[in-house]
């Protein structure tokens, strides 16, 4: 697989992003799935408001989220059927503004494959919109998918065979958030002014239709579900 990170002219606000990204990108090879930054693509849908304080912010981000709670670092936040901090709210690299997610992330991914596919002639497109999150006990961020379109973002590998003979019960892959991290990885998180990024080669299987469902883990199932029903951020 190859990531090759795109350095871009800063966005504005409400600007075409079809037009923007095949500005700096006029050609992609089939089965290329390219990842955007969620800023991108919440300045496409003119998703952002003054910041006035830290007030302000906190009542949006209860508002924007299914269930929040305050933590000494930020808000942990479920929204949209994930867990994020401050409910995808941010204020970095937002020029005074507060930026907030698309109400649905999902549809934003599937208009932008749709008007690439015509604008680079391909038919097997993946599109990712992607942004940070922390993982339990790590420190530091990582890119997550929070939303996807043109590929299989989950695979099923149970049923299938280990090295010796034994079969997967439970395995799952997350191939949508890992694809989601490699290249927020590459793309960065300061003053790279990289938000868009190609994998060439990813390991997925191209489709038309994206179910989102596929990678929302049922609650009732989900490892951390102990650990949030004490918290109370579920119940």
């Amino acid at each position: 697989m190859k990531i090759t990170p795109v350095h871009t002219r800063i966005f504005k606000e409400k600007e075409d992003l079809p037009a923007f990204i095949a500005e700096h990108i006029v050609l992609v090879p089939e089965k290329t799935v390219l990842t955007v930054s969620s800023k991108l693509v919440a300045l496409w849908k003119g998703k952002t408001v003054p910041y006035t304080g830290r007030t302000q912010k906190e009542e949006l981000i209860r508002r924007e989220s299914q269930a929040a709670l305050q933590t000494p670092l930020a808000w942990l936040t479920i929204k949209d059927g994930m867990i994020m901090t401050n409910a995808g709210i941010d204020e970095s690299n937002a020029d005074g503004k507060l930026i907030l997610l698309p109400p649905d992330c999902y549809a934003c991914a599937q208009d932008l494959r749709t008007a690439l596919r015509q604008k680079w002639n391909v038919q097997d497109l993946g599109v990712i919109i992607t942004d940070s999150m922390i993982l339990p006990l790590r420190a530091g961020i990582i890119g997550a998918a929070v939303a996807y379109s043109g590929f299989e973002g989950v695979k099923d590998l149970r049923g299938r065979e280990d090295i010796f003979g034994k079969k997967l019960e439970v395995t799952l892959v997350d191939a949508a958030d890992s694809l989601a991290a490699a290249c927020a990885l590459a793309m960065g998180e300061a003053a790279e002014q990289q938000p868009l990024c190609l994998a060439e080669g990813a390991p997925v299987a191209f489709v038309d239709g994206t179910n989102p469902a596929e990678i929302k883990y049922p609650p009732q199932n989900d490892l951390y579900t102990p650990l949030l029903k004490a918290v109370k951020l579920i119940k």
